[in-house]
C-alpha cells in the first residue's frame, strides 16, 4: 500500500518516450494495469485462500506461510534486478517473459497435487512476478511523454485501488463457492490475454542509461532472505538449536553480510548504500521498514482468524478489509494536499500512532465477538492511520534525493516494503506459535479431555487453529489459543507502528534542511 514501493526504479525516469501512436499508448497503459493488477492480487487472493489450502493439502501454519513467503522472497531478492533486465534487454521483452512464467507458475500451483510442489510453484512466480512487476509503470513512462506521464500514472493507480478493494472478495468468492484452485486459475486467461496485448500493441523500449547487472548482489539477497526467514519459520517446530535451523541462520546472516560487501564495492550495485547518508532518505525507509512489517505480518493472520476461529466463509474473510482499502483509496487525495499544507514530518509522525491504535483495537475481540462492533472499526483506524502516512512518505523518500535519482530511490522503497512483509511473517508466526502453544497447555490442562483427543490435538498442533477436533471444550480452547496468538502480533505491530513514528520525530528532518547524497 505503499504509493512509493509501487513505482519501479525507472518509473520517473528522465528517458524520452518512445515515438507511437495514441492506440498504442492507450493498450500500454491496459497492459500496465493489468500485469501489476495479476501480480498485486494474486497475493491478497491468495492469502484468503490459505485456510482451504491447508485443510485440502493437510498443510501445518509453517507450511502455510512459506506458500506465501516463497513468492514474497523471490519477488523482494529479485525486484531490482528485474528493473535492470528490463533496461538493458527491453522492457517489453522482460515484462512478456515475466507474464509467461507467472502464468505458467500458476497452471503449476493449481494443478499441484501436495504443499511442496506448490511452495516450489509459487516461487517461481515470484521469479516471475520479479520480472512482471518493475515492468508496469516503466512501460507506461516509455510510451507516454513526461507532461502526459502524470496523468497516465494516475490512471493506473486508480485502477490499482479497485483491485485491491475487489481482489480479496473475489478470492474469497471464488475459493468459497468453487475451489482454492481458481485463486491460481484466474490468472491464465489475464496472462494469455496480457502477452496477446504487449505483442499485439505495446512498444518496445530500454532504458538511456542501463546499469549492469549485480548478480553478486542478487545471489546473496535471496540466499540472505532464504536463510533467514527459514531459521524463522521453522525454528518453532524443530527448536531454535535444531542443526538445520542453526545451519540455515548461519548462512543466511552471513550471506546478508556478504551484500553489503559486494554491494559497497560494486561499481553499479542493486541497492545503492550510499543512499542511506541521506539521513531524510534514511529516515523515510526506517519507517517503511518498521510499519510494513507491522502491516504485512499482521495482515497475513487475518485470513486465518476470520476463518478458522470466527467462523467467517471465505468471502466474509475477503470483504473483512474492505473498509481499510475503502478509506486508503478515498483518502490519498486529501492526504496528498496534507502534505501541500503542514509538510511531511507531522503526518509521518501522527499517522503510524493511529495505526497503532487500529492494531491494539484488532487485540481486543474474543471469540465470536460482532464483526461491526470489533473488527470493522479496527479495519477503519488501521485505514486512516496508513491513509495518513501513505501521501508523505511517498512526497518524503522522491524529494530526499536530487530528482536524478528519483527512479532509484522509489525501486529501494520498493524492496524495503517488500522485504519487510516478507519478514515480518516469518516472526509473527515464531510469535503466534509460542503464544499458541503456551495457552493451548493451559486451557488443556484446564479442562478433562479423553485420551485420544489430546492426542490428536497434539498430532496436528503444528496447524494452529487448522486443528481438526469435534469436542466442543477442545475446539474453545484451541480458538482461545489462537485468538492469544493474534493479540500478541496485533500487539507487536502496535509496537513496532510507535516505534515507526519515535524513529520518524527524531530522525526526520524539516523540508529546508534537505542533504544531498
Amino acid at each position: 500500500m505503499n504509493s512509493a514501493s509501487t513505482l519501479p526504479p525507472d518509473a520517473l525516469s528522465d528517458d524520452e518516450a518512445v515515438t507511437c501512436s495514441e492506440s498504442a499508448r492507450r493498450w500500454t497503459l491496459v497492459a500496465a494495469i493489468v500485469g501489476s493488477g495479476m501480480a498485486f492480487v494474486d497475493g491478497t487472493i491468495v492469502n484468503v485462500a490459505l485456510p482451504a489450502i491447508q485443510q485440502s493439502l493437510d498443510a501445518t501454519t509453517a507450511d502455510a506461510q512459506w506458500v506465501m513467503e516463497a513468492y514474497a522472497l523471490l519477488l523482494s531478492a529479485l525486484l531490482l534486478v528485474g528493473g535492470v533486465l528490463g533496461d538493458r534487454f527491453g522492457r517489453r521483452r522482460v515484462f512478456v517473459m515475466g507474464t509467461v512464467v507467472f502464468t505458467l507458475a500458476s497452471l503449476a500451483c493449481a494443478l499441484s497435487p501436495s504443499i511442496g510442489v506448490l511452495i516450489g510453484a509459487r516461487a517461481l512466480q515470484g521469479f516471475g512476478a520479479a520480472l512482471l512487476v518493475p515492468g508496469s509503470l516503466a512501460l507506461i513512462s516509455s510510451a507516454y511523454p513526461k507532461e502526459r506521464r502524470g496523468a497516465a500514472i494516475g490512471t493506473w493507480s486508480a485502477f490499482s485501488g479497485i483491485t485491491a478493494a475487489a481482489g480479496p472478495v473475489l478470492g474469497g468468492y471464488l475459493v468459497e463457492y468453487v475451489s482454492w484452485h481458481w485463486a491460481f486459475l484466474i490468472n491464465l486467461p489475464l496472462g494469455i490475454v496480457l502477452v496477446a496485448i504487449c505483442l499485439w500493441r505495446v512498444p518496445e523500449s530500454h532504458g538511456a542509461h542501463a546499469g549492469r547487472l549485480d548478480i553478486g548482489g542478487a545471489v546473496f539477497a535471496t540466499l540472505g532472505l532464504t536463510g533467514v526467514v527459514y531459521a524463522l519459520i521453522e525454528a518453532p517446530l524443530r527448536g531454535w538449536t535444531a542443526p538445520s535451523v542453526l545451519v540455515a541462520a548461519g548462512v543466511g546472516i552471513a550471506a546478508v553480510v556478504a551484500f553489503v560487501i559486494v554491494e559497497r564495492r560494486s561499481t553499479a550495485p542493486m541497492l545503492p548504500l550510499t543512499l542511506f547518508r541521506n539521513r531524510d532518505f534514511a529516515a523515510a525507509n526506517a519507517l517503511t521498514l518498521l510499519l510494513y512489517a507491522a502491516l504485512g505480518g499482521s495482515l497475513f493472520f487475518v485470513p486465518l482468524n476470520f476463518i478458522q476461529v470466527q467462523g467467517y466463509g471465505a468471502t466474509g474473510a475477503g470483504a473483512s478489509l474492505l473498509p481499510f482499502v475503502v478509506i486508503m483509496f478515498a483518502l490519498s487525495r486529501w492526504t496528498g494536499q496534507l502534505v501541500d499544507r503542514v509538510g511531511a514530518r507531522l503526518p509521518l509522525v501522527v499517522g503510524p500512532l493511529v495505526a497503532a491504535a487500529g492494531f491494539v483495537m484488532y487485540a481486543i475481540p474474543g471469540v465470536g465477538d460482532s464483526y461491526w462492533t470489533t473488527f470493522f472499526p479496527a479495519s477503519c483506524v488501521l485505514g486512516f492511520g496508513m491513509s495518513i502516512v501513505v501521501a508523505p512518505l511517498t512526497t518524503t523518500v522522491m524529494n530526499a534525493l536530487p530528482p536524478s535519482l528519483a527512479g532509484t530511490a522509489s525501486g529501494v522503497n520498493n524492496a524495503v516494503s517488500r522485504a519487510a512483509g516478507l519478514l515480518a511473517i516469518a516472526v509473527f508466526g515464531a510469535i503466534l506459535t509460542h503464544a499458541f502453544d503456551t495457552t493451548l497447555d493451559v486451557r488443556l490442562a484446564a479442562i478433562d479431555l479423553p485420551r485420544d483427543v489430546v492426542e490428536r490435538i497434539t498430532a496436528q498442533r503444528a496447524k494452529l487453529a487448522g486443528i481438526q477436533v469435534s469436542e466442543p471444550l477442545a475446539r474453545r480452547a484451541i480458538d482461545d489459543a489462537f485468538v492469544a496468538g493474534f493479540r500478541a502480533v496485533m500487539l507487536v505491530s502496535a509496537a513496532l507502528a510507535v516505534l515507526s513514528a519515535v524513529v520518524t520525530a527524531f530522525a526526520l528532518r524539516g523540508p529546508d534542511r534537505r542533504s544531498d547524497v
